[in-house]
C-alpha cells in the first residue's frame, strides 16, 4: 500500500522563488528580524495578490516587500502598485546586480546581499485605515499559526 504524505519536505517553501529572489528574501528577513519585525514570506492578501515578504512591527505597523531579482523581472510585474491598499509602507529589496534607479522613488528600498539587507531608501509611511489594518493583521497571524503547524507536522512525519 502506497501512502501519500500531507505534508511536502519542508512546508514553509513553496517552491516558486528563484535561488536569487530567496538569497534576496534571506537578507531581507535577517534585516527586518534584527529590527523587531515578525516577517511571513508569500502571504496571499484578500485581493488574491501573492506579497513576497509581509513584516509586522511591535507597534502594528505593517511593511510589504516585493522583492525583484532582475530588471526583467521588475518591468513585466504590474501588480506591485496593488499592495498600497494593504500597508503602511512598501518596498522594493533587490541585489547589487539590479540598478537601483529602475524602482520608483515613491517605495522604500532594500538592497541584500543574503546574509544582511540594507535599507538604501525609506518608504513614505501612507497609514492603513482601521479595519484593512484588521484584516491584514488577522490574515497575517492566522496563516502564521497554520505554518507552524505544518511545520510541526512535517517534522512529526519525520520522526515516524
Amino acid at each position: 500500500m502506497t501512502l501519500i504524505s500531507v505534508a511536502v519536505n519542508n512546508p514553509l517553501i513553496d517552491g516558486r522563488q528563484s535561488d536569487r529572489a530567496m538569497m534576496i528574501r534571506r537578507g531581507v528577513q535577517i534585516l527586518l528580524a534584527e529590527m523587531r519585525f515578525a516577517i511571513l514570506p508569500e502571504l496571499t492578501l484578500s485581493n488574491g495578490r501573492r506579497a513576497d515578504l509581509i513584516a509586522l512591527s511591535e507597534k502594528g505597523e505593517i511593511w510589504i516587500v516585493e522583492i525583484k531579482s532582475s530588471i526583467e523581472d521588475f518591468r513585466v510585474d504590474r501588480k506591485w502598485p496593488d499592495y498600497r491598499r494593504y500597508c503602511d509602507r512598501l518596498f522594493f529589496a533587490t541585489h547589487a546586480g539590479v540598478p537601483l534607479d529602475i524602482f520608483p522613488e515613491d517605495c522604500g528600498l532594500f538592497l541584500s546581499d543574503g546574509y544582511s539587507g540594507h535599507v538604501v531608501r525609506e518608504a513614505p509611511e501612507h497609514r492603513l485605515p482601521p479595519a484593512t489594518r484588521k484584516a491584514v493583521t488577522l490574515d497575517f497571524s492566522r496563516a502564521a499559526a497554520q505554518r507552524l503547524m505544518a511545520a510541526e507536522w512535517a517534522a512529526q512525519l519525520k520522526t515516524l
